[in-house]
């Protein structure tokens, strides 16, 4: 079957536009952490039976440390998976130039696998090969399956701590400004609802990167913190009554 030419992807957002869409993935993955271990933090101290000065003062000293270590890990995480690339990258140009032929064949392969034949097939060979920085972009994405590693370790890290503080300290905002809620209401249970909420919008954007069905990418979401949640609650109160 004969193909007359390869499908170029679409541009990619630039700006701001593509600054978030590049960083989009960390900011939910860290927001939802944070969310998840704070509430976790907030609700074992409540079921403690802890005071609202200690719920502050664990929250914070969470956020902080588990944010620290969270945004650490994924520099860590990104900047291993960009020298990974580029160390296969150098291989790969290496063995354009020494191994030729083994290299175009290979490339052969490829486009046979995707239905190429004849003289199409032998067009693309020759298309390719022609320009090593092409050939070595073909190998990298179709022989190895690595897709080039553009976004910065560092803003990575960064985009991660500020998404898990940021999301992570809804569940504190009533404790630390207990004067926006009515004398009648329960700081924890106003805490669960800001939380609740703030589960939603994270699992509206996870539903977007993943494009999975908003409602079920939501209820997981919501679903999950409220389990972690409620272990914690009850970690607390069992520990609580077990040493008192």
């Amino acid at each position: 079957m004969d193909k007359a030419h390869l499908h170029e992807p679409h541009a990619p957002l630039t700006g701001w536009r593509g600054w978030f869409q590049a960083h989009v993935r960390e900011f939910v993955y860290g927001g939802m952490d944070g969310a998840v271990t704070t509430f976790a933090v907030v609700a074992g101290s409540v079921g403690a039976g802890l005071s609202t000065t200690t719920v502050i003062i664990l929250g914070i000293a969470n956020l902080i440390a588990d944010g620290f270590s969270m945004a650490v890990g994924a520099f860590l995480a990104q900047k291993t998976d960009r020298e990974s690339y580029e160390k296969h990258k150098q291989k790969e140009y290496w063995e354009v130039e020494h191994l030729p032929e083994i290299e175009r064949e290979e490339i052969r392969d490829i486009y046979r696998k995707k239905g190429f034949t004849g003289s199409a097939l032998e067009h693309a060979v020759e298309t390719i090969c022609s320009d090593k920085d092409r050939w070595v972009d073909e190998m990298m994405k179709y022989e190895l399956e690595l897709e080039p590693v553009t976004e910065s370790p560092w803003s990575v890290g960064l985009v991660t701590f500020i998404a898990f503080n940021t999301v992570g300290a809804v569940p504190l905002i009533v404790y630390v400004a207990p004067g926006m809620l009515p004398e009648t209401v329960n700081p924890f249970w106003a805490a669960c609802s800001l939380t609740g909420l703030a589960f939603l919008g994270i699992g509206w954007m996870k539903s977007r990167i993943n494009h999975t069905p908003l409602i079920r990418s939501a209820s997981e979401t919501l679903f999950l913190g409220a389990a972690a949640a409620s272990l914690a609650y009850f970690a607390g109160f069992y520990l609580e009554s077990l040493l008192n």
